[in-house]
């Protein structure tokens, strides 16, 4: 089953594709759902030149805040004063969210408002007025993928994702191995249980491990660890993606979150299931990574290629939030 992604390069891209579907809507202020539902907000909201708030301030009829940088083209000053208001999340699902927000707007209100979601997975979803793109499930975003539903059914590397890597000087195998492990850097926690926990730390780490994850809350079905000897042999095997792959493959796990990217090509090529590298912010496909394991240097290119021009596109999205901030 393929897993669709969406990282912040491909959200400020596809509002702008769809731009026009927005830009005809005679509204003058834009407001987000929290917490996803904002940054399309702001996007929206400086490419209109109008104010934008979040959902608890709209309610409140709190005033509106302004950037020194720019003015929006209107002066609205609080939001109920506004004619027409858009309403704003990043996707819709179920439609749960959007109703029960709207169920919080004031009865006077609601001939004003308009809601819209940039992602849909439905073609025709009943709980809002339109969207912009189709996204069917199974589906995960840049914005939410350590906080997604689809955590329960996820495969986690443990070193770089859950923590940072150890130091050559750390990774001795013995007792600095030993204190790192005890006491690594938390770097992407899940925010709800994952399925499993799937790393090559060694066995005998197990205890170490444990006591770590419930130091920081984390919660997991299954922690599949490496059963070796020594850190030597797991050098001398080179298993690491194999090892990985090898649970991911067997389990009903819909996705595999991988700090090192070769690994995550490694455990996408040999399983044909989504991997997400947390290095790289890609998410693996089976298609494209089977092409490259026919022709490896075909995928370095590719590779390159499609992080450039997602860095590209990130960068004119802060560029944006910095020069047209309007609230």
């Amino acid at each position: 089953m393929s897993m669709n992604y969406k990282a912040f390069a491909d959200l400020n891209s596809d509002i702008r594709e769809d731009f026009q579907k927005i830009s005809t809507l005679d509204v003058d202020l834009v407001v987000g759902l929290p917490r996803s539902g904002m940054v399309p907000a702001y996007i929206v909201s400086m490419l209109m030149n109008l104010s934008c708030t979040d959902f608890q301030s709209f309610l409140d009829n709190r005033p509106l805040k302004r950037g020194s940088t720019r003015s929006a083209r209107n002066q609205l000053v609080y939001p109920h004063d506004a004619k027409k208001i858009l309403i704003v999340d990043d996707s819709v699902n179920t439609g749960l969210s959007m109703e029960q927000a709207r169920g919080q707007i004031p009865e006077q209100l609601l001939p004003k408002v308009k809601t819209m979601a940039v992602y849909s997975a439905s073609r025709t979803p009943q709980c809002i007025d339109f969207y912009l793109k189709y996204l069917p499930q199974p589906r995960v975003f840049e914005w939410n993928v350590f906080g997604h539903h689809v955590l329960k059914e996820a495969c986690f590397d443990i070193d770089g994702v859950l923590c940072v890597d150890p130091t050559a000087e750390q990774n001795d195998d013995g007792e600095k191995y030993r204190d790192f492990i005890l006491n690594a850097e938390p770097k992407f926690l899940p925010s709800s249980k994952v399925h499993a926990l799937v790393t090559s730390r060694l066995e005998k780490y197990r205890p170490e491990t444990e006591l770590w994850m419930q130091k920081h809350g984390v919660e997991y079905e299954h922690l599949i660890m490496l059963d070796l000897p020594s850190a030597q042999e797991r050098r001398r095997l080179k298993c690491h993606g194999k090892h990985k792959a090898n649970y991911y493959k067997n389990s009903g796990a819909l996705l595999f979150v991988e700090s090192e990217v070769f690994q995550a090509q490694e455990i996408c090529v040999l399983t044909g299931k989504p991997v997400y590298c947390a290095d790289d912010n890609k998410m693996y496909r089976p298609g494209l990574v089977k092409i490259a394991a026919h022709n490896p240097s075909y995928f370095k290119h590719r590779s390159i290629e499609l992080w450039d021009d997602s860095v590209n596109s990130l960068k004119q999205f802060v560029k944006g939030l910095i020069g047209y901030r309007t609230s």
